[in-house]
């Protein structure tokens, strides 16, 4: 029997929704699962992406022996950008999947040698102390992948974002009786999805999707607009085959839809019927009753083509009354009051609209509480940890498997950086590997300091107010008044009493003490920052009394000792404020 133990560390994932991130360390070697990114929240102001905090791989390249992705949402590939020019790993992947890591590496710019490893269903890669054999799942993309991964001490099963799907649209269902064959064998570890534990009974086949599309293209008289993820090449297949059965051609707009459409066709993935898919330059030569436009924009993005067409922005389509619009997705949590807008603004301009609290014309890629359930059957694991979700998810998924006879503490909720130390007949959570928020900034990776966040959501809220002051450097004290200009802060017409009252603020503020502020001779850097700090308390008192606001204050000082400057007049500050 084996005395070492296995660790499952979770680098992102848990307790969230995106980032998804998985190490698993045998002795010297560790596999990675999956590297996604996730989109920041509402008050995380100028970020654009979240990654991974990979510190604690980082510390330990030696012992990597490679990446294994699931499948190709951006939040199981989209931090590979930015963590692959740092970990020259290995990747693992299925066609589909490893065409999509190539286009978002291209889009990134990513400077890698990084190698994808092809692989498909029943491929069996070995790892340093690992063995991971792939088996297929249903879910919202084709080649999604659950693994089988054999170590020493044990069978880990990763389930992958999955659905039970017998009727699925492209792909086969899952192999429940490999799992089966699986658990009677015996399964040390099942790390299972859980992103929909909350719904009872089980989710809807895509099948379903088909029938309602069906319906409203039979029914509707003018053009049929429908709006999805672009990733959902399953979807994608259900219009283009019935807009073929009645007989309309399909016209794509929005860039994403636009590259992964030739992507899905020229891999195998789509199949479109000769003479369906159109160019728009023959939109206007058709009634509109032969029209299908498929369309990125399902999440309210303000750039995507359903927005610029609810804008009456977008160059080719114009929303007119006897459009139908279809929502063929859920909003992502934060994005409801976007998608509402949206769908507000098309029922204005007389689109009849159809989401899916009207109609079945979405259905989501993850199991439902029964499917969570014949999977733990099947599987009989020793030990559950649940992945892929918020606390509350993880939490009850756990719940769920104590329901089904699993004792508790043979159940680990996890959080990001926990390291739980498995062996054969227990485990424990021995300790926590440091985690932080690693932001994407722009051009800029790393960290952001918890003062920055709070400076940018003051800015966006309250403003900012630059202080502008000439010194006498040779004689100390100021010349002429301050210049205060704002911006954010107050409104024009009332901005011309405050500023004036401001300026007495400072002048008043730095003459109370003259004599420790200003010294003759060049400010040392000691006395500018108290000169700094004295005009920051002043106005920011007295701002927070006048109006209840605190913004950003800003001085900007400026010395000059020539005797030419001193006679500058007190209203002339244009020349001095091209050097401030």
């Amino acid at each position: 029997m084996s005395t070492q133990k296995l660790k499952v560390i979770p680098l992102g994932g848990l307790g969230e929704i995106g980032k998804n991130m998985l190490a698993l360390e045998y002795a010297d070697d560790i596999i990675v699962i999956d590297a996604g990114l996730m989109f920041p929240s509402e008050e995380m102001l100028g970020v654009d992406l979240l990654i991974p905090d990979i510190s604690y791989l980082l510390q330990r390249q030696q012992n990597l022996r490679g990446i294994v992705i699931t499948h190709g949402h951006e939040d199981h590939i989209g931090a590979l950008p930015y963590i692959l020019p740092q970990l020259a790993l290995p990747i693992y992947a299925t066609k589909l999947t490893g065409r999509l890591i190539l286009a978002e590496l291209k889009q990134r710019r990513a400077k890698t040698r990084t190698k994808i490893n092809v692989v498909h269903a029943g491929s069996k890669v070995t790892l340093g102390n690992f063995t991971i054999e792939f088996f297929p799942v249903c879910h919202s993309i084709p080649d999604t992948m659950g693994l089988i991964i054999r170590t020493p001490i044990g069978i880990v099963v990763h389930s992958g974002d999955f659905k039970l799907d017998y009727t699925p649209v492209i792909g086969e269902p899952a192999d429940l009786s490999q799992l089966a064959r699986l658990g009677a064998k015996g399964v040390l570890l099942l790390l299972s999805d859980s992103t929909y534990v909350e719904l009872p009974g089980y989710t809807p086949s895509e099948q379903v999707v088909s029938e309602a599309l069906d319906h409203i293209m039979l029914g509707a008289s003018g053009r049929v607009i429908i709006t999805t993820f672009s990733s959902l090449i399953s979807r994608i297949q259900q219009v283009v085959d019935v807009a073929a059965k009645h007989n309309r051609r399909v016209f794509i707009t929005g860039r994403s839809m636009e590259e992964i459409v030739p992507l899905a066709v020229e891999t195998g993935y789509l199949a479109i019927p000769s003479g369906i898919l159109c160019c728009f330059d023959e939109l206007k030569h058709l009634p509109h009753n032969q029209v299908v436009i498929l369309t990125t924009g399902s999440q309210g993005e303000p750039t995507s083509a359903l927005v610029r067409m609810a804008n009456r922005s977008h160059s080719q389509v114009q929303i007119v009354p006897g459009d139908t619009v279809v929502m063929s997705a859920t909003s992502i949590p934060g994005n409801e009051a976007l998608v509402n807008k949206t769908i507000d603004s098309l029922f204005r301009q007389g689109a009849n609209v159809i989401y899916a609290k009207l109609s079945q014309v979405h259905v989501h890629g993850h199991g439902s509480q029964e499917e969570l359930k014949l999977l733990l059957n099947l599987v009989k694991p020793k030990f559950l940890v649940p992945i892929h979700g918020e606390y509350r998810h993880l939490s009850l998924h756990a719940k769920l498997a104590q329901s089904l006879g699993m004792p508790g503490d043979n159940t680990f909720v996890l959080e990001d950086g926990d390291i739980l130390e498995l062996g054969q007949e227990s485990g424990k959570v021995s300790g926590k590997v440091p985690i932080g928020n690693v932001y994407v900034n722009g051009l800029v990776t790393g960290e952001i300091d918890s003062a920055v966040l709070r400076d940018r959501k003051l800015l966006s809220r309250d403003g900012v107010v630059m202080v502008n002051l000439v010194v006498d450097a040779q004689k100390g004290g100021l010349i002429g008044r301050p210049r205060i200009i704002t911006r954010g802060f107050i409104d024009a017409w009332e901005s011309g009493v405050l500023i004036e009252k401001s300026q007495d603020v400072v002048i008043a503020a730095l003459n109370h003490d003259r004599k420790n502020l200003f010294r003759r001779g060049t400010l040392a850097t000691r006395e500018r920052s108290n000169l700094e700090t004295k005009i920051r308390d002043s106005l920011k008192a007295f701002f927070y009394k006048e109006t209840h606001r605190r913004p950003i204050i800003i001085p900007v000082i400026m010395e000059v000792g020539k005797p030419s400057m001193e006679k500058i007049p007190s209203t002339n500050y244009e020349t001095l404020n091209k050097f401030v």
